[in-house]
């Protein structure tokens, strides 16, 4: 699909609210809200859409510690790893990657107890290198930071 630069200002705006209405979305872009809901139903269904999101303040919940966690993986055979990182809460992302270890883990938990056990069940898998976050510097939405479109 070829994204043109009305396209482009619906990412923008919808990256800065998901929940705007397509009316009031119309509106800031010069369309009627059945246009703007076409368009976003053609981004949607290209893939370009691919889910909306909510982003959640983890320090509310209790979340205190985030740590960065780099895997030096035991085995070739890395699908019981994949299936533990999968089924944890505590992992919010996780990269394979090249350059040092064999994956980067950001993982989120609510006490030094419970980093802990994270920390000893990763074991089973592989070694680990371990960095604790002492300040979040900028944390950005994904789609914001692709749609710097210029026309």
């Amino acid at each position: 699909m070829e994204l043109d630069n009305i396209d482009f200002q619906i990412l923008r705006l919808l990256s800065e609210n998901s929940r705007v209405q397509w009316k009031d979305l119309g509106k800031q872009i010069h369309m009627t809200g059945q246009a703007v809901g076409n368009r976003i139903k053609k981004l949607e269904e290209s893939g370009v859409i691919k889910a909306y999101s909510l982003i959640v303040d983890e320090m509310k919940l209790g979340f205190s510690y985030t740590a960065f966690v780099i895997i030096y993986m035991k085995t070739a055979n890395h699908d019981s790893f994949l299936r533990f990182i999968k089924e944890r809460n505590e992992v919010v992302e996780g990269h394979r990657v090249s350059g040092e270890g064999c994956y980067h883990l950001k993982i989120k938990v609510k006490s030094q107890d419970h980093l802990n056990l994270f920390l000893n069940k990763l074991l089973e898998h592989g070694n680990y290198s371990l960095n604790l976050s002492i300040q979040e510097i900028k944390q950005q939405h994904p789609l914001t930071a692709t749609i710097h479109h210029e026309s």
